[in-house]
């Protein structure tokens, strides 16, 4: 399965703007079927720790990486933090609910001995009179009408059964910081001797969570980026300082859905995109994008018109959850959302984008590289950088202009899998870096004869930042 040659045959004639990501799960835990997920053209894989073990993910890891070699392709990994577990614990059947029922929940409670429905937080230290509390996505509805002695007392608002384990959103209250639990703590010391690109954190609230993360994430040596994932009315609140804060951010709409309304997250699905590609910051959207590919061979047609919607609005990358985790037709779920995204960048005008602000030299070298480039309508452009914000900061332009970024690091090259728009390659630190790497498209027919090509670098390769030198070339 040795296809180490095949990053010679990569080509501009059908260059992806959109990013995928997929997710492995026990439709997928196989070197075989990860790497026909690549093959099929996932550029990031998500592996998440609310399930499995860490000698599972551990072998995941290998095989994604060796996928990745032997197509020549950098993939982005994706450390998926469970966060705390706001949901019911266990109790024998099911639990029968009246509109106007007074109920109780409680910490790890008996509910056969007690009549107290246990759960696996303790609520009753964040809780408060009036609080909202939607469990079972949705399908039940209450209000917390007191908090005493450990116990949640609550109203239901209307009709419904609880099962056991299922989730709760709390869209009314403020989980103060508490997000990164013991569990997350254990799965990121044991992932910090692994090849992890991004670590994404559940139920963010505020920027002072991703402070924490950056915090623990630095002690431990890690050189994983992190996403925010937006999935409460909190982050949703705090979104302006969160993406200040955060490296890459991911939309993910299931849990917003009951936190803010359905018909809210299409609208805050697009500000949250507009602030992003305004920052220079990843944006992913998650969740249910080919939600009915988990049983079907072929998607719905709203469906469809979704992944064209985050392809019009710029989002750099869309993932897959349970299509491709646990879904019968995992590889077609990725051919399909690849056939939809082509298609409708091939033939839908794309939104208009906010410039990223500021008066760097960075900044302005980068936004210089892309109008010259536009206006001498280039092939590519060849982009060396360090850190990889180079690469982001030209993306964030959202022009139809590949961005082949060169890096000396594996890390920035495996990051940049899921920007927008960009192709990455290692090679040594060089001060011709670019050069040489337009010198191996050129010869490896990937840059034809008469293409133009503008190229960014610096005069300290190596060195963050140093990017101050704009060529145009014309291949011969």
């Amino acid at each position: 399965m040795d296809r180490s040659g095949l990053n010679s045959k990569f080509s501009l004639k059908n260059f992806r703007r959109t990013k995928i990501i997929a997710t492995v799960g026990p439709s997928t835990n196989s070197i075989n079927k990860i790497y026909k997920l690549l093959d099929a053209g996932a550029n990031g894989i998500r592996l998440n720790f609310s399930h499995g073990t860490h000698d599972e993910k551990a072998q995941q890891i290998k095989w994604i990486r060796e996928a990745s070699k032997d197509l020549g392709k950098p993939v982005a990994i994706i450390m998926d933090l469970q966060g705390p577990k706001i949901r019911l614990g266990d109790f024998e059947g099911t639990i029968e609910i009246s509109k106007g029922q007074t109920f109780k929940l409680g910490l790890n409670s008996d509910y056969t001995l007690s009549g107290v429905i246990p759960t696996q937080y303790d609520l009753s230290t964040k809780l408060k009179r009036g609080h909202q509390a939607i469990f079972f996505d949705g399908k039940l509805r209450a209000i917390v009408t007191s908090v005493s002695e450990g116990i949640v007392y609550l109203r239901a608002e209307n009709e419904s059964t609880l099962i056991r384990r299922k989730g709760i959103n709390l869209p009314d209250t403020d989980f103060g910081g508490d997000i990164i639990t013991a569990k997350d703590k254990a799965d990121l010391i044991f992932a910090s001797t692994l090849d992890i690109d991004y670590v994404a954190q559940s139920f963010i609230q505020s920027a002072k969570d991703i402070k924490e993360l950056r915090k623990i994430i630095s002690n431990l040596n890690m050189k994983a980026n992190i996403i925010a994932k937006i999935e409460t009315q909190r982050a949703i609140d705090n979104m302006e300082d969160i993406i200040n804060e955060t490296d890459a951010l991911m939309i993910a709409r299931g849990d917003l859905a009951y936190e803010v309304q359905p018909e809210a997250v299409p609208v805050y699905q697009r500000k949250l995109i507009e602030a992003c590609i305004a920052n220079a910051k990843p944006v992913i959207i998650a969740t249910q994008m080919l939600y009915s590919m988990t049983s079907s061979s072929e998607p719905t047609r709203a469906e469809v018109s979704d992944i064209a919607s985050g392809v019009i609005s710029g989002a750099d990358a869309l993932m897959l959850s349970d299509e491709t985790a646990v879904g019968t037709y995992p590889i077609e779920a990725v051919k399909y959302m690849r056939r939809i995204i082509m298609y409708s960048e091939k033939n839908l005008e794309k939104s208009e984008v906010n410039l990223v602000s500021g008066s760097s030299k960075q900044l302005a070298i980068s936004n210089a590289v892309v109008d010259l480039a536009r206006s001498i309508n280039a092939r590519a452009i060849v982009a060396e950088t360090k850190s990889g914000a180079t690469a982001r900061i030209i993306a964030s332009r959202r022009e139809n202009i590949p961005i082949i970024a060169v890096t000396s690091s594996s890390k920035v090259a495996q990051q940049l899998a899921i920007v927008y728009l960009t192709k990455s390659y290692v090679r040594p630190i060089d001060k011709l870096a670019a050069t040489k790497l337009t010198n191996w498209l050129a010869k490896n027919r990937v840059l034809n004869i008469g293409d133009m090509v503008v190229t960014a670098s610096g005069k300290y390769p190596g060195v963050v930042g140093s990017t101050d030198t704009i060529k145009v070339r014309i291949i011969e």
